[in-house]
């Protein structure tokens, strides 16, 4: 349940999304929630934050969603990259990264996902080596889908570097500013009608200084879990948002629409999947608002099972409640002007990213239910 702080910033993120609207200008959008504090409610406010957590942000994601105006890029920024620089960035990476991504100043992508690794972390094939002459590092490596690399600062990549007791690969975390030498990154072409756009990068022989790298080299998982559940929290309210907005549009239609004299609303074969999808979606809030919890009190291992569960049962019920939601407007649904028929495709990207719904189903089977892997 949301405490009256938490109602109080649902209620104020709700009038800016109205304010904004469908087919908001994102870049005003974000200039003006960083300004009124909302896009950093998760991070310190030593460094400009709100103090807050994931708890917080992922109210801001989904009333903007609500709204029909939402930023993906806060599941990116704030969430992913500002959690890991705030919970293991040296304090010079703090200082300089921090207040811009909380007052929305700077932005960063993150990169993660390789053409031929898939879900597999572990093969990752980015690698990153010491520069034997300046102490540094050279990155070299390939990444896909990777949002919003255009509009971001710098771009937290997850490489991998040889342990030097083993010889085994560990991942590692560096920041790399946009217009690193060696750097580049070529738009994917994608059906999804999205303002952030996705990219291939290449890194080829990418040399950082020894600073880029956040945190403890030795981390390894610890580190790049901190990111990973902050992001299947947000991809689950970025979903909860989307299935409230098609929702919200399919039961005013419903209320308004007539024929033979009564509210196409008033009969159970359309109120009766509207208000399906309505308790789907409160229930998988319910599921993200308890993995938020644990997170930000700390259970990480706890926060991992149920953020993974909120993802699947947001996606599950985004992607209905948009069907349901088309179909309830009939033709009109397919029109440009209800806005609901390109939420068809953007409603898939809860159910495929950042992790599928197989693989969540994989690790409830193995984590959760101690079954044995199949892999």
């Amino acid at each position: 349940m949301d405490t009256e702080d938490h109602k109080a910033l649902r209620a104020a993120v709700a009038a800016l999304g109205r304010r904004h609207g469908r087919g908001a200008d994102p870049d005003h959008l974000w200039s003006e929630a960083g300004k009124l504090g909302y896009l950093g409610v998760n991070l310190p406010e030593a460094h400009g934050g709100g103090g807050g957590g994931i708890t917080e942000l992922s109210i801001v994601l989904e009333e903007l969603g609500a709204a029909g105006c939402p930023l993906l890029m806060l599941v990116v920024s704030p969430a992913i990259c500002g959690t890991v620089i705030a919970r293991f960035g040296t304090d010079a990476q703090k200082e300089t990264w921090l207040p811009g991504l909380s007052d929305g100043t700077r932005r960063m992508a993150f990169g993660i996902t390789e053409p031929d690794a898939g879900s597999n972390s572990h093969r990752i094939t980015t690698t990153a080596r010491r520069d034997q002459d300046t102490g540094g590092w050279i990155l070299t490596g390939r990444k896909v889908f990777i949002s919003g690399v255009d509009i971001a600062d710098a771009t937290l990549i997850v490489g991998r570097t040889e342990d030097a007791r083993t010889g085994r690969l560990k991942p590692c975390l560096f920041i790399v500013p946009r217009d690193t030498e060696g750097f580049t990154r070529r738009p994917i072409d994608m059906e999804l009608n999205a303002a952030e756009k996705q990219f291939e990068l290449v890194l080829d022989d990418v040399r950082l200084p020894a600073d880029a790298l956040v945190g403890d080299e030795d981390a390894g998982l610890l580190q790049l879990f901190a990111g990973l559940n902050p992001e299947r929290i947000m991809t689950a309210a970025f979903a909860i948002g989307m299935g409230r907005y098609a929702l919200g549009r399919a039961v005013e239609y419903a209320r308004d629409r007539t024929v033979w004299n009564t509210p196409i609303g008033a009969h159970q074969a359309i109120a009766h999947p509207l208000a399906q999808a309505h308790v789907d979606l409160e229930l998988a809030r319910l599921m993200m608002q308890k993995a938020a919890a644990l997170y930000d009190a700390g259970d990480d291992p706890g926060a991992g099972e149920a953020a993974n569960m909120a993802k699947y049962a947001a996606g599950e019920a985004c992607v209905k409640a948009v069907d349901q939601a088309v179909h309830t407007l009939g033709g009109n649904g397919l029109t440009r002007e209800y806005g609901l028929a390109q939420l068809i495709t953007a409603a898939r990207v809860a159910r495929i990213a950042p992790v599928s719904r197989e693989m969540i189903l994989n690790y409830v089977s193995h984590q959760t239910l101690g079954l044995p892997k199949s892999y």
